[in-house]
């Protein structure tokens, strides 16, 4: 199974509905003075939109490789995170606290990270956002259960 690493040749794909429009605008600001590059998929304004017009682009461009990893964010992640689960290739998380991310990717090798905008502040989503770019997925007894997740 591919060790799913942060690529920085590649830009992180980035995607809210209306409920994460803030955070996302604030983590795309936060990872670009980081000097890491980043493909914003919207929404591009705090008005109501639907959440999978935003979470497949996201989570297709993951699943081509043409970007590293992949950040949703709605009010809940719920939306994001079974929208984007849909996608072969995508293994979308959502977390909460630094501890779920850093478990997300070692354990899971996630590759999207949901953020549920209403029940975290912004200082913890970005060092979830901090957390899941720099975990390296663990391999191991971990690398038989993830390769079991794909229905093919």
């Amino acid at each position: 199974m591919e060790q799913l690493t942060f690529n920085p040749a590649l830009p992180v794909a980035i995607g809210s509905d209306h409920a994460g429009f803030e955070y996302k605008e604030e983590v795309i600001s936060y990872l670009e003075g980081k000097g890491i590059a980043v493909e914003d998929f919207g929404t591009h304004s705090p008005d109501s939109v639907d959440y999978p017009d935003f979470a497949h682009p996201v989570a297709s461009a993951v699943e081509a490789g043409t970007h590293t990893f992949g950040i949703l964010i709605c009010g809940s992640a719920n939306g994001v995170a079974i929208t984007a689960n849909k996608h072969q290739g995508i293994r979308a998380a959502i977390c909460w606290g630094d501890e779920l991310a850093r478990l997300a990717r070692s354990h899971n090798n996630a590759n999207v990270l949901c953020i549920p905008a209403r029940f975290v502040d912004q200082a913890t989503a970005k060092e979830m956002v901090d957390i899941f770019v720099e975990t390296p997925f663990e391999g191991g007894r971990h690398e038989s259960r993830v390769k079991k997740i794909a229905c093919v």
